[in-house]
């Protein structure tokens, strides 16, 4: 019965939380789960509320928002439209782009209601077809692995809940309960390739739950290279910014391990939400492991002794744009100094107003007393910079009343080893 299963899973996933959104298309599944998600959250005291991103693709995409928040007004759960503003042009593969718009609208709208995770409809049919994709593109062990139930990404711990049940069944519940739902007609176009590998499925008579099982094995088996990869890491250091490998994990571990620590250091330094692609990376840790330097998603990676640094690269930080509101508890002064996030990877704390953040650069570094710092010049000329009222602060250097927080530390080295 859905109604146990999404409880189970709930209990399982989201327990602890005070607090829990759902990501609501207006699609049977996703409906489903704001129904189950609702009376499961009622009785353990955990507020819920829902989200429905408005992709403007469609003439009909705004009433079946619309539709979204009445259900949920009818359930007592407050509901945001959050509406993707591409001004009708979209270059590239469109779901590609609609899914990271999607992503990141969630991501701030999760961020910005102090909701530490989001739930996201997809089913057993989903991850059948999710493996079937990447089999046909040749995906290696991670793609193949499927869809995790739980994810960290962009400060979102995003969960599946619904993995363990079939579409349909789903659809018989809202059946069952009265319970109309949206149908995107993208859903039966050919054109895409998630269709394509729905109706494969179906002209083969592919047994979904099998299909299901065999991602959720290799996903096992992924999970175990991840605890090796993290065991090669001890002796790892992270310092303000930098992550320092010992060269001894790198030339002593098998090539898929010394893979999947240069990624992940990678990642740590960037903040990228997905690694570099494979021919590059190979690239990079045959430098490495003949004792050069490379730079590889704005982050350099060089040896030095007996070690590994990874660190970003001041132009990649320059070029990062202006800093975002960074969560700060209770209300806001607009005036008052602000936490800001930057270049995905500090939180800047009481930055005044109408202060300009970018990368501090070489010579603003060497016009200061930077050696005692204990961290290399490129480190420092990535750090922030923090321009206001004609005067220059580097927080790294100088005790300002401003402070620069690193968001990463060793233990996020560790969850990225580990995410899937």
């Amino acid at each position: 019965m859905p109604a146990l299963a999404i409880a189970a899973a709930l209990d399982r996933l989201a327990r602890d939380l005070p607090a829990l959104g759902v990501a609501v298309s207006g699609g049977s599944d996703s409906l489903a789960l704001l129904y189950l998600a609702a009376a499961w959250a009622g009785p353990r005291g955990i507020r819920i509320e829902a989200a429905t991103v408005d992709h403007r693709l469609r003439p009909e995409s705004a009433a079946e928002a619309e539709a979204v928040g009445r259900a949920a007004a009818a359930l007592g759960i407050a509901h945001k439209v959050l509406v993707w503003d591409h001004g009708g042009h979209v270059p590239g593969n469109l779901m590609d782009a609609a899914r990271r718009a999607r992503l990141r609208l969630l991501a701030d709208w999760a961020g910005a209601r102090g909701l530490g995770a989001v739930a996201l409809g997809h089913t057993q049919d989903d991850q059948a077809e999710t493996l079937l994709m990447r089999l046909a593109r040749g995906a290696g062990l991670d793609g193949l692995s499927g869809m995790a139930d739980a994810r960290m990404q962009r400060g979102v711990l995003w969960l599946r809940p619904l993995l363990g049940l079939r579409r349909e069944a789903l659809r018989d519940w809202l059946r069952g309960q009265g319970i109309a739902w949206a149908e995107d007609p993208s859903n039966h176009d050919p054109g895409y390739e998630r269709v394509r590998a729905r109706q494969a499925i179906a002209a083969l008579a592919l047994p979904v739950p099998a299909l299901a099982r065999s991602a959720a094995n290799l996903a096992d088996a992924r999970s175990a290279l991840a605890e090796t990869a993290v065991a090669a890491a001890a002796g790892a250091s992270a310092d303000r910014g930098m992550l320092r490998l010992p060269l001894a994990a790198l030339q002593g571990s098998p090539p898929e391990i010394r893979r999947r620590l240069v990624l992940a250091a990678l990642r740590w330094v960037s903040g990228a939400d997905y690694p570099p692609r494979g021919e590059d990376a190979a690239r990079l840790i045959a430098t490495l492991l003949a004792g050069g330097q490379g730079t590889l998603d704005g982050v350099i990676a060089r040896v030095r002794h007996d070690g590994v640094e990874f660190l970003r690269e001041p132009a990649a930080a320059a070029r990062s744009g202006a800093a975002a509101p960074g969560l700060c508890p209770g209300p806001r002064d607009i005036y008052a100094p602000k936490t800001l996030l930057w270049d995905r990877r500090w939180r800047l704390e009481g930055v005044p107003e109408g202060a300009e953040i970018t990368a501090a650069g070489k010579a603003e570094v060497v016009a200061r007393d930077w050696r005692g710092a204990g961290l290399p010049l490129a480190a420092l000329a990535s750090s922030p910079l923090i321009v206001v009222g004609g005067r220059a602060v580097m927080p790294l250097l100088e005790a300002q009343g401003i402070g620069a927080i690193p968001l990463r530390g060793l233990a996020e080295f560790a969850q990225i080893l580990r995410s899937h």
